[in-house]
């Protein structure tokens, strides 16, 4: 189990923004069907964590848990509706990384869930099929998935994935079917939310797309606010190091066949991690390749 852990740490510190969401989106269903199991268990309620993260289509409601308009978008109870979505992020991401950089990825994922839970809000609060329903709560990263989605597929339309049985199809086509499958099923009573938040985010990934075209990236302020963030992150994890003066006894020719016999042993675990995996390192190999990382 230990070795699970390692490798998944190691791939999200050395992935890109759609392996770190698959990874995120993974981590929080698991560990949200954990204690979905404890409070069964004790017969806890544990529909309260959706009101909690998703996000709810009660006006109030929404401004009292503001922090839902992000949470929501990686929260998934349904192993299917987790599935679905990462192969998705993982297909069109792949397509996306090729002509966008990894933060681009990342902010387009988030203003692609916002918009999708802004157009639910607004749909469950002026349509009257919709208002009849009630207060309800949605959660799901498939808004932030179809605003990628569309936002490679209008960007480079032209660009064909080989489909089982059908043969090469051009992305716009295949993104196109999806919508117009999210549009014919706004009136289904068993997905509603869903399907008004899918129109939200995909719309936004179109505007994207075309804006980029046209040299405007609207995910800039975005991917700012992020770096914003990271960077305060990062500032507080830092602790004052004490100043402190190395004096190299060695000579020139030593340290040199020093640093290149250090650099074989790195060589040497970098391929057997090529080779075999993270799992396979020894505990002292680990710490040489983590130092490593720091020089």
């Amino acid at each position: 189990m230990a070795a699970i852990f390692d490798t998944l740490k190691y791939k999200y510190k050395t992935g890109n923004v759609m392996t770190r969401l698959i990874i995120i989106n993974t981590a929080v269903f698991v560990i949200l069907n954990i204690i979905n199991v404890i409070f069964k268990l004790f017969n806890i309620n544990s529909f309260e964590l959706i009101e909690l993260l998703g996000i709810p289509s009660d006006i109030p409601s929404m401004l009292n848990q503001a922090w839902s308009l992000v949470t929501y978008m990686f929260v998934h109870m349904e192993f299917l509706h987790l599935l679905f979505n990462m192969l998705w992020l993982y297909w069109f991401g792949q397509i996306f990384l090729q002509y966008f950089p990894g933060r681009s990825l990342g902010s387009l994922y988030l203003l692609g869930g916002l918009a999708g839970a802004l157009l639910y809000v607004i749909a469950f609060n002026t349509i009257p099929y919709y208002i009849g329903m009630g207060n309800g709560w949605m959660i799901g990263a498939s808004a932030s998935v179809m605003a990628i989605v569309m936002g490679v597929a209008f960007y480079r339309p032209d660009i064909q994935l080989h489909l089982l049985f059908l043969g090469p199809i051009k992305i716009v086509y295949i993104a196109l079917f999806a919508f117009l499958l999210d549009f014919l099923s706004l009136g289904d009573a068993t997905n509603p939310g869903g399907h008004v938040a899918h129109i939200g985010g995909a719309l936004l990934g179109y505007l994207f797309a075309i804006q980029y075209r046209n040299g405007r990236d609207i995910t800039n302020w975005m991917s700012k606010l992020i770096d914003g963030f990271v960077g305060m992150a990062k500032s507080r994890q830092k602790k004052p190091k004490l100043k402190v003066e190395h004096v190299r006894n060695e000579t020139d020719w030593d340290y040199n066949k020093r640093k290149h016999s250090e650099q074989e042993e790195i060589d040497a675990i970098l391929d057997k991690l090529k080779q075999s995996g993270y799992s396979s390192l020894s505990a002292d190999e680990k710490k040489k390749l983590f130092d490593a990382s720091k020089k």
